[in-house]
This record gives C-alpha cells, sequence and structure tokens, in this order.
C-alpha cells in the first residue's frame, strides 16, 4: 500500500494532536475538584465557583464551531497558534489572578484558545486521510482525551497536596512547544471561495447554546424560554441570510442530521457515565474522594491503551462494525452496572467499568468517522464543530438532569437490581442499555455498509 505524502504528513500531525489533546482534556476536568476551596477563598456561593468548569466549557463547545467555520478562510495552522498561544495566555491569566474574575477571565480565555483543538482534530483527517483510513487518524485524538481524562485528576491531585489551587494554570502552558510542529506540518490552504462569515448567525448560535445550558443548569423557565425565542431568531436568519453561518442544506442531509442525533443520545449516556459511578462510589460504598479518583484510572487507561485498535478495526472492517462492538460493550458494562450496583463488592465496579470507557471512546470514533463521510469538504468544518458542541451541551445539560434524578427515591421497577440500596443508580444504567440496543438498529439502519458512496454523500450535502 503505497501512502501520499500528505497522508505522511497528516500522520506527524496526528501524532502532535494526540499529545495536545491530552492537555485539552486535564484542563477540562482539573478545577471540579477545587471548586469548594475557591467558594471559601473568594467568598462565592457554589454557583458563581462552578462557572470556572461550566463557562469553560460553553466557551469550549461554541468555539468549537467558530474554528471550524473560520477553517474555512484561514489556513489552520494559523488558527492553532492563535490558538494555542491563547490557551497559554489564559493559563498565565489565571496563574496570576488574585480575585474571582480574574481566574474565571482566565478560564475564558483558556477555552476560547483550546476550542481550536477538537475543530482540528476533526478536519485534519478530512483534509489529510482518504475516508478508508480516517478511523485510525481519528483514533489518535480519542486517546489523547483518554490519557488526559485519566490524567487530569491524578495531576491535579498531585499539585494540590503540595501547590496553591492556581498551579492548576500551568499545565496548559506546555502546549507553546508543539505550536512549531504544528507550522512545520499543516500546510493546507483555505476554501477557494470561502464566502463572508454571518456573524449575527454565529452569535445567535452562541446564545441558543448559552441560554439552553443556563436554562438546564438553573431549571430557569425564563432562560428556556429565551432559548426557545433565540432559536426562532437562529431558524428566521439561516433561512433569509445571503450566505448563512450554518448551511441549512446541512441538516437536509438526512445521514448528517441522523448521525447528529445519534451524537446527542450518546452524549446523554456519556454524561451519565462520568457522574453517575464515581457517586456510586461515593454513595453506595463509602469510598473516600481520592479512592474515587483511583478507581476510574484503569478504565481511562484501558481507552487510551485500547483507542487506536478501535481506529484500525473502523478503517479495516467498517464504521458499522467498531459501532456493534462499542454497543456491545457499553451494554455488558450496563447490564452489569444494573444488576449488581450495591451488591458486588466495590473492586468490581471499576472492572465493569474498563468496559464502558472502551465502548464510549470506540463509540466516539465511529461516529465521527461516520458522520465525516456524510460531509462534503465546504461543511466539514461547520458540520464537524457541531458535532463537537452537541457532545459538549447536550452532555452538560444531561448532567443537571441526573443531578435532580438522584435525589429522587425510586426504587423496584429494575428487574436486574441485586442491590437494594442503589435504585436509581440502577435504574438510570438500565435506560442506558435500553437506549443503545435502540441506537444499534437504528445506526445500522443509517449507516449500513454500502449504503452511501462518496460522489452520493457529495451530492446529498448540498
Amino acid at each position: 500500500m503505497q501512502i501520499s505524502s500528505k497522508e505522511l504528513a497528516g500522520r506527524r500531525i496526528m501524532r502532535v494532536m494526540l499529545f495536545t489533546a491530552v492537555f485539552s482534556a486535564m484542563s477540562v476536568l482539573m478545577f471540579n475538584i477545587v471548586l469548594p476551596e475557591l467558594r471559601a477563598e473568594f467568598q462565592i456561593d457554589l454557583a458563581q465557583a462552578s462557572w470556572l468548569s461550566s463557562g469553560y466549557l460553553l466557551v469550549y463547545a461554541i468555539g468549537s464551531v467558530i474554528y471550524g467555520k473560520l477553517a474555512n478562510r484561514y489556513r489552520l495552522k494559523h488558527l492553532l497558534t492563535f490558538g494555542l498561544i491563547a490557551f497559554a495566555a489564559g493559563s498565565l491569566v489565571g496563574f496570576a489572578s488574585t480575585a474571582f474574575w480574574q481566574a474565571l477571565a482566565g478560564r475564558l480565555l483558556q477555552a476560547a484558545g483550546a476550542a481550536v483543538v477538537p475543530a482540528a482534530a476533526m478536519l485534519i483527517p478530512i483534509r489529510y486521510f482518504p475516508p478508508e483510513r480516517r478511523g485510525g487518524a481519528m483514533s489518535m485524538t480519542a486517546a489523547g482525551l483518554a490519557l488526559g481524562t485519566a490524567l487530569g485528576p491524578a495531576v491535579a491531585a498531585l499539585l494540590l497536596a503540595v501547590l496553591d489551587w492556581r498551579w492548576l494554570f500551568v499545565p496548559p502552558v506546555l502546549v507553546l512547544a508543539l505550536v512549531p510542529f504544528f507550522r512545520k506540518y499543516v500546510n493546507d490552504d483555505p476554501a477557494p471561495n470561502p464566502g463572508k462569515i454571518d456573524w449575527p448567525g454565529a452569535a445567535l448560535l452562541a446564545g441558543t447554546v448559552a441560554l439552553a445550558l443556563l436554562g438546564a443548569t438553573y431549571w430557569s423557565g425564563r432562560l428556556f424560554a429565551a432559548a426557545a425565542l433565540t432559536l426562532c431568531l437562529l431558524v428566521w436568519r439561516l433561512a433569509t441570510a445571503p450566505e448563512p453561518f450554518v448551511q441549512p442544506a446541512l441538516f437536509r442531509n438526512r445521514s448528517y442530521a441522523g448521525g447528529l442525533a445519534i451524537t446527542a443520545l450518546i452524549s446523554c449516556v456519556a454524561s451519565g457515565m462520568a457522574l453517575l459511578p464515581p457517586v456510586l462510589l461515593a454513595d453506595v460504598y463509602g469510598l473516600d474522594s481520592e479512592w474515587i479518583g483511583f478507581a476510574l484510572v484503569p478504565a481511562a487507561l484501558a481507552s487510551f491503551a485500547l483507542s487506536r485498535t478501535g481506529g484500525k478495526l473502523a478503517d479495516r472492517r467498517g464504521d458499522s462494525s467498531l459501532y456493534t462492538l462499542a454497543s456491545g460493550l457499553l451494554m455488558l458494562c450496563f447490564a452489569l452496572l444494573a444488576a449488581f450496583s450495591g451488591a458486588a463488592p466495590v473492586w468490581t465496579i471499576p472492572l465493569f467499568l474498563i468496559f464502558g470507557s472502551v465502548g464510549q471512546t470506540f463509540i466516539q470514533v465511529a461516529v465521527s468517522n461516520s458522520l465525516s463521510k456524510t460531509l462534503s469538504k465546504e461543511q466539514a468544518g461547520v458540520g464537524m464543530g457541531l458535532f463537537t458542541m452537541t457532545n459538549f451541551i447536550v452532555g452538560g445539560m444531561a448532567a443537571s438532569v441526573y443531578g435532580l434524578l438522584l435525589e429522587m427515591d425510586v426504587h423496584g421497577w429494575n428487574p436486574l437490581a441485586a442491590g437494594a440500596n442503589a435504585g436509581m443508580f440502577a435504574n438510570l444504567f438500565l435506560g442506558f442499555l435500553l437506549l443503545h440496543a435502540g441506537l444499534l438498529a437504528y445506526y445500522r439502519m443509517r449507516f449500513r455498509p454500502g449504503r452511501l458512496t462518496e460522489p452520493r454523500l457529495s451530492a446529498e450535502g448540498r
């Protein structure tokens, strides 16, 4: 098999992107454990302190779509340079902060820069690799995210053991060392006729997402109503603008729209996988926070070790085969958790989570690879940016719902449950199992092998 010079350059870029994704994932997670300390130091309530995490998530999600759009107009190497410098600059602002607003400003600037990472990680495989070899490329980003997820809490705990919380801003500064590699290897040109950027449309999209996430966070009917209003304005803008921020034809691409719906539901479950096991280990098994962190590491390391295997399977056997395997692993994990949460020994829970974590990594590679094949090159930036935004925003909204559900005293309707003291946890895990069973059937219908060909895909996306 002869590999083109462009693909060789792409492989070098994705190796650098792997390390960039590590720092990006670490930065998302590291501040979650210091919110109580910030609340005490700055005399603020927990809702205000949580903006260090939720504000970062909001800017990060919206920024991924904007960078995807900008990639049609500007060279990706320049966007990466700008984004990573902003990421590091935000880290320095946060490190020097003496007031909460300064720390928050640093986090938001971090997010505005780091958002280039998921945008570029989705675009580089599309621009540098043929469709039949994109899975392996996308799996490298998945490997970086898995490693960052494992290292984030551990690095945060080590820093906090000897240093002040401001030192959590320091690790992302190391991304500056990666900028010369991106400038050396990334050599793509923007679209020949990129058109104008519809900034009013971008603002309406950002406003809709922000209001919806805030509404879910604070369960505010007014915020949900405001989100509905801005959504109506966004739909009107997309339908009437000469060059809308998101082409309406993108949503008439039924394969892409179906894949985005699958992404939203998968993200709901992924949010539950991130939130529920630590709470289960604390509330049902009585584990201290430091031991919970150690309990989650094996699953993250397994995802890192096997992510490349998943990408290679997608390239050799097809995305559908990888999705089926991933779905099977997730359903096995949820069946075990639904049946034995609260009844099995505590050490079995981290073992169950290995199946789920590897399955979640595989399913992200399969879905992102499938979606990339439904888009023309002109639509790839915004299309994959919406994919990334959907993952983060839906996941953030779902986390608020799970928090409310865990406060409800519901027992008895899960026929698998063996543990009487983990009722809602077992119910939710069973719900995840049933949801993934339905998603598997829909995915295999929508993305079955041979259903679409590349020429037809481009035509369908216009």
